[in-house]
C-alpha cells in the first residue's frame, strides 16, 4: 500500500535553542551548557515526528533572514523535506533553559516577524500546489496575518479533497471551527477557552467535547490534560486514556508529537482508538528528551504497545 503523504504548514516557525544552567538568577550572568538547536514551530515539530515514525511528510514553512536559512539547514540535517516560502522578516528564535537546581524549565518564546498579505497568500498557494492526503496546520499565526487564515486553509483542503487537521488556539482556531476539520487537539486550557468557562471535572469536559462534535465543530476533538491523561471525542463516543508514566525532561513539542503520531496513524487507516493511543505514545516519548519534539521511534512503539495492552 502506498504511504499516505502528509503536508504540514508552519507560518510562524522558530529556531529553538535549549540548554541547561546550574541556576537561573536575575542580574547575574547565567552560564549555559548542553546547548541544542532544533527546527521548531508546530507544523515543523509535527513533520519531524511523522518522519521519525517512518511517514511521508513535507514541511511548508514561511522563512526569512539568516534564522530562516538556519531553520532550513536544521530540517535538512533531520532529513525532513521542506518547502520554504520566503518572507522579508527574520524567522524568530526561541530559548528554553533547564534550571538544574530548581528542576524548572524556563521558556522564552519570541512573537515572530510581520507577514504581509502576498507572503501568506504564497504560503496558501504552496500548500495547494503540493500533493498530499492530509494537511496539518499547527502553531500560532505570525503578526500581520488575518485571523481567518486557518479557515482559508480548511477551505483549500475541502476543495482539494484532503483531510485537514488544526492545532492552534484563540481567534485563529475559532475562525476555522466547523469548516470540515478532521481533528483539533487543544490542551485543557485551550479547550476551556473554546468552551468559555472552566471545566471542573472530567464529566463536564466529556459533555462539552461531545456537544462540539455533534455541532460539527470538528470530526474529532482530542484534549490533552497533562498528568491527567487525555480525552478523545468523536461521533461514536468518548475515549479516555490515562497518562503514560515516564521520566519527564522537557515538555517542548510534546503536544505536536501527540498530533504527529496520531495523524500518521489515522492517515495509515488506524481506528480512532488506536490512533489516539499512538498520539499518547508520541507525546509521552517526547517529554523523555530535552530539546524540541525528540521522540524516538522505538520508544513510541513500546509505549503504544503498553497502552494497547501489549
Amino acid at each position: 500500500m502506498t504511504e499516505p503523504r502528509i503536508i504540514t504548514l508552519t507560518v510562524n516557525p522558530t529556531v529553538d535553542i535549549a540548554c541547561d544552567a546550574d541556576a537561573v538568577r536575575p542580574v547575574h550572568k547565567v552560564r549555559t551548557f548542553n546547548e541544542m538547536q532544533d527546527p521548531g514551530g508546530g507544523g515543523v515539530n509535527v513533520a519531524r515526528v511523522v518522519h521519525e515514525l517512518g511517514g511521508d511528510v513535507l514541511a511548508v514553512v514561511l522563512a526569512g533572514g539568516f534564522p530562516g536559512l538556519f531553520l532550513e539547514e536544521l530540517l535538512a540535517e533531520d532529513h525532513v523535506r521542506c518547502r520554504a516560502v520566503p518572507i522579508a522578516g527574520r524567522t524568530r528564535i526561541s530559548y528554553t533553559v533547564h534550571d538544574r537546581t530548581s528542576r524548572k524549565e524556563y521558556r522564552f518564546v519570541a512573537e515572530g516577524p510581520q507577514v504581509t498579505e502576498p507572503e501568506w497568500q504564497a504560503a496558501l498557494a504552496a500548500v495547494g500546489q503540493e500533493p498530499g492526503d492530509w494537511i496539518v496546520a499547527s502553531g500560532s499565526l505570525a503578526p500581520g496575518m488575518p485571523e481567518d487564515f486557518y479557515a482559508r486553509v480548511a477551505a483549500l483542503a475541502a476543495r482539494t479533497g484532503r483531510h485537514f487537521v488544526l492545532d492552534s488556539s484563540g481567534a485563529a482556531l475559532r475562525a476555522a471551527l466547523g469548516k470540515g476539520i478532521a481533528l483539533i487537539k487543544p490542551s485543557l486550557g485551550e479547550f476551556e477557552a473554546l468552551a468559555g468557562h472552566k471545566l471542573r471535572h472530567a464529566g463536564e469536559l466529556e459533555q462539552a467535547a461531545s456537544a462540539m462534535v455533534r455541532a460539527g465543530v470538528a470530526e474529532r476533538i482530542a484534549v490533552t490534560r497533562g498528568h491527567l491523561g487525555a480525552l478523545l471525542a468523536t461521533a461514536a463516543g468518548v475515549l479516555h486514556l490515562p497518562p503514560v508514566e515516564v521520566e519527564a525532561r522537557s515538555a517542548v513539542g510534546a503536544g505536536d508529537s501527540f498530533t504527529g503520531a496520531m495523524v500518521l496513524a489515522l492517515a495509515r487507516g488506524a481506528t480512532d482508538a488506536d490512533a489516539f493511543a499512538w498520539g499518547m505514545a508520541g507525546g509521552a516519548a517526547a517529554v523523555m528528551h530535552t530539546g524540541t519534539a525528540h521522540p524516538a521511534r522505538a520508544e513510541v512503539e513500546r509505549l503504544h504497545a503498553k497502552l494497547r495492552g501489549g
